[in-house]
């Protein structure tokens, strides 16, 4: 048998995200495959670096997590053309520290998160339409 956990231990180790990587998180898409973890250097073209509302991620309910609030940015690409967004990192409020990383896709993509247009160009606004965090061993 695999190891289970309660919905209140899943819950609080989701909570324990925002704790861990605060508040104003920032929100960076890159184009591109991510790398092997969050502790390799990012890869491919920079495209969007965004901070996140001050208490970005609803409080966890039923072993999953939502974004709060708005997550909306600029396109950084100075290439001017769009790129297409291939992943994401959540670093802290300083954006030193890599805490989280995962795919993107449009809307109804399938990826871990997804835009509402990931072929980002310069100066275009992207906004974040969903982003949930489950946790595991239900």
């Amino acid at each position: 048998m695999a190891i289970q956990y309660s919905t209140v231990l899943r819950n609080n180790q989701l909570d324990q995200i925002e704790t861990t990587t605060g508040a104003s998180a920032r929100l960076r898409l890159f184009s591109g495959a991510p790398p092997a973890n969050c502790a390799a250097a990012s890869t491919g073209t920079l495209l969007v670096d965004m901070a996140l509302p001050a208490d970005w991620m609803a409080a966890a309910s039923d072993g999953s997590k939502a974004r709060l609030g708005t997550w909306s940015g600029v396109g950084t690409n100075g290439a001017g053309t769009g790129t297409v967004a291939g992943y994401f990192r959540i670093f802290d409020s300083a954006g030193t520290t890599c805490h989280m990383q995962g795919n993107v896709t449009i809307t109804g993509g399938g990826g871990d998160m997804t835009l509402d247009n990931p072929n980002i160009a310069q100066n275009q606004v992207v906004t974040v339409n969903t982003f949930v965090v489950s946790a595991g061993n239900a």
